[in-house]
């Protein structure tokens, strides 16, 4: 299977991990060859309640025996997709009652940004530097990392570029912006959390100019920092709010909320405005209900916090500088990319599922599902200290 796997299915780096993937289940995935691997990382941050969590597979089931897809978005009422876009209206602050559902988080950025134009009427679009946001040309174009877009230039015009973190550069934030795109935690950059009320100032300079403040929750959303919104940690409500990656439960979704009269300019003038075919699947929908029932239903929001304590005291070795990130979206840092790399790597060979940050090269990702026990994060504290007590640092 490697094999094909490397012949046939196109590559996103020269290097895959390439595990041989027979099943997973809870906390863990397993190869071919029966190894168990403790999963730290939730297929980035999506598996948000672990693997074939039991209330997510019976919606699936259930939603097989009804329905497939029936129609293109938006056209009829589908069971799933209402009850969830209800749901998430319930569990989020006004104005934000009216859902769009995509297939993915990059897919409702690039909506997010048309509706900031469609509502404004501007074109400039305001990123801050290190942004990841997708890899959809829209969404590409709000990347704030040239060495990975360069190669795809020319790319949406009128975009512009700020420091996270900066209040000084909230001032290019003019009568000319039709939005601003962020992320609530910095995900590529490092787990880098907004300070000093950052993104409340954002907000308010938004308000003063008539531009759109745009969150991006497709990381730190559904629970992952200790609240259901990660902007809820921050002092903040956004004009629209994206999720995607752990509101589906391991199934593929995106969606982005704003309020029901910007929501509406979509719609008409021109009709269409935006259109998916399969935005709000039902079995996807189906998925994600249960998902977000399960975690607005349980503790798993609390023990985010608890869990991350958890970590943050069995995690102390001379190789971790410090530990970023809030809940459970935590980076690990090292001295050295080499030393990143190594622990990545044997983490893997030792049985513990580890990543790295996209631009930032000393960072560990421990993004572990927020359904993670106790006993499973010292299990995988253990493995990581081990395998930091046998690597050797090189200049």
């Amino acid at each position: 299977m490697k094999a094909d796997f490397l012949k046939y299915q196109a590559q996103t780096t020269p290097h895959p991990l390439a595990m041989e993937v027979s099943y997973a289940k809870g906390s863990y995935i397993y190869d071919i060859n029966c190894k168990k691997y403790l999963d730290f990382v939730a297929g980035v941050s999506a598996c948000s309640l672990g693997h074939q969590h039991p209330k997510v597979v019976n919606a699936i089931k259930n939603q097989l025996d009804k329905y497939l897809h029936v129609m293109v978005y938006g056209e009829y009422a589908q069971k799933p997709a209402v009850e969830l876009s209800k749901l998430l209206a319930s569990h989020l602050p006004a104005p934000l009652d009216t859902t769009y559902l995509t297939n993915s988080g990059t897919e409702a950025i690039d909506g997010a940004i048309k509706l900031a134009k469609r509502v404004t009427g501007r074109s400039e679009i305001i990123a801050a530097n290190k942004a990841y946001h997708g890899n959809t040309i829209g969404a590409l174009s709000i990347m704030g990392f040239e060495e990975r877009k360069q190669a795809f230039r020319p790319l949406m015009p009128d975009v512009r570029f700020i420091e996270f973190n900066h209040e000084l550069d909230i001032n290019q934030i003019t009568t000319k912006t039709a939005g601003v795109v962020l992320e609530t935690i910095q995900g590529g950059a490092g787990f880098i959390e907004p300070q000093d009320n950052y993104l409340k100032k954002v907000k308010e300079r938004c308000d003063n100019v008539g531009a759109l403040l745009i969150l991006d929750e497709i990381q730190p959303g559904i629970g992952r920092t200790g609240k259901l919104f990660g902007f809820e940690n921050y002092n903040c409500v956004p004009h629209v709010v994206v999720t995607g990656k752990g509101l589906g439960g391991g199934m593929p979704i995106g969606a982005f909320t704003a309020s029901y009269e910007h929501m509406i300019t979509l719609s008409d003038e021109p009709k269409l405005g935006h259109i998916t075919t399969f935005g709000g699947h039902p079995v996807i929908a189906a998925a994600a209900l249960a998902t977000l029932k399960e975690i607005t239903e349980s503790n798993l929001i609390q023990e985010t916090l608890e869990k991350e304590q958890l970590i943050r005291k069995h995690l102390k070795h001379p190789l971790i500088t410090e530990i970023r990130g809030k809940g459970l979206m935590l980076a690990a840092m090292t001295p050295s990319a080499d030393i990143t790399n190594q622990i990545v790597l044997q983490g893997q060979e030792a049985g513990l599922i580890l990543f790295w940050l996209l631009y930032e090269p000393k960072a560990v990702r421990i993004t572990p599902p927020l359904t993670i026990s106790n006993e499973e994060i010292l299990e995988g504290c253990d493995i990581l200290m081990s395998v930091l007590n046998k690597i050797q640092p090189t200049n």
